[in-house]
């Protein structure tokens, strides 16, 4: 008998765990994976290399256009820079119009998909069988962003990427269109005094609960 698809929304701010919680989860359940995060990174960095301003909704939006997989797949798009700009251009409505379509048929597989984001579980797929919030208190995302970016930029300060935490905590909670928050019928999973191994046993355990697979 033909299994239904499976659609599994991870959301959180940044350098929650998400990412990497997604990664596993679509492998243990062989479902495509989507970090929808990578798409506004793209639009940011496509801006920033035809000098267009990050204020120009018009612009943007047709830049979200021109996304392609290679260009997903660009070391570029996972540094600090690139973070900040697609905290900017994904406040802006015109430019999450353009790639709303893209996330909800990537999610809208025959098999199910696994996507994370902000707006998951709220926006792209509210229909989602399994929802998990992954959160963690500032300063530990701040630790974790930190260590990151640090390897190739020694002198970057912790305080430094904590305020940068703090700015886009604001601007994805605060702005207008599909608010960074959890669905009400969302799992809450908080990777604050969590390592890698035990966060991701949690996941599972959620999955399994919720999906009954």
């Amino acid at each position: 008998m033909t299994q239904t698809p499976l659609i599994i929304a991870f959301d959180g701010p940044a350098a929650s765990g998400k990412g990497t919680l997604a990664t596993v989860i679509a492998a243990d359940y062989g479902l495509p994976f989507l970090d929808t995060g990578l798409l506004y990174r793209a639009v940011g960095h496509l801006a920033f290399h035809n000098d267009v301003p990050l204020h120009d909704p018009a612009a943007l939006s047709e830049l979200a256009g021109e996304i392609t997989p290679e260009l997903l797949a660009l070391d570029a798009l996972r540094g600090r820079e690139a973070g900040e700009r697609a905290s900017q251009v994904a406040a802006v409505p015109e430019v999450r119009a353009a790639l709303n379509a893209f996330q909800t048929g990537f999610a809208n597989q025959p098999a199910g998909a696994v996507l994370d984001g902000r707006d998951i579980g709220t926006v792209i797929a509210p229909h989602a069988h399994v929802k998990i919030f992954v959160t963690a208190a500032p300063e530990v995302r701040a630790h974790r962003r930190w260590l990151q970016l640090s390897k190739a930029n020694p002198a970057l300060a912790p305080g430094d990427v904590l305020n940068d935490i703090r700015i886009r905590d604001a601007r994805d909670s605060g702005r207008a269109d599909a608010p960074l928050e959890m669905a009400a019928d969302a799992l809450l999973l908080d990777t604050s005094d969590l390592g890698i191994e035990a966060a991701i046993a949690a996941a599972r355990s959620l999955v399994k609960d919720r999906s009954g697979r």
